[in-house]
């Protein structure tokens, strides 16, 4: 093998780039995450971060295969946002008359907007979509009628 085909490949392997995104992604869901997990929901601290990361990491692990080609990336994008509404899907319970779980779903989806957001390079749209997210979960919860036990 060649050495400058070593000094190519070196140069392909960007770690710190991943690495930076992958960790703004995890920051800002770990806000949303800490909101559900102190409100005692089924997904909380674990499951937004790691939401936020794959997100994020499919998006950036198809980088090279979809460069150049915006529909090809769009394709990627789609298929993460219909995986974001089967996961919110089965944070959806019925029990009753009631249904449990909704703000939760769209949390988690918010959450998946956040980690392509962040991996497409629009970190300010993450940052906007965290704060509204943020706002919704902690300020407007307060305005819900409490349950009666």
């Amino acid at each position: 093998m060649d050495p400058a085909d070593l000094f190519d490949r070196a140069r392909e392997f960007a770690v710190l780039p991943h690495l930076r995104d992958l960790a703004i992604a995890y920051a800002l869901a770990f806000l949303i995450g800490w909101n559900r997990e102190r409100e005692d929901r089924s997904a909380g601290l674990r499951t937004f971060p790691l939401v936020a990361i794959a997100a994020c990491g499919f998006i950036q692990a198809t980088e090279r295969m979809t460069a150049g080609e915006p529909e090809a990336t769009a394709r990627i994008v789609e298929g993460v946002i219909t995986g974001m509404g089967f996961i919110g899907g089965g944070a959806i319970l019925k029990q009753g008359g009631e249904v449990h779980g909704t703000a939760t779903a769209a949390a988690l989806w918010a959450t998946g907007a956040i980690g392509v957001a962040v991996a497409v390079g629009a970190h300010d749209v993450a940052v906007v979509v965290c704060l509204f997210a943020v706002v919704t979960l902690y300020l407007l919860s307060r305005l819900k009628p409490q349950e009666r036990g």
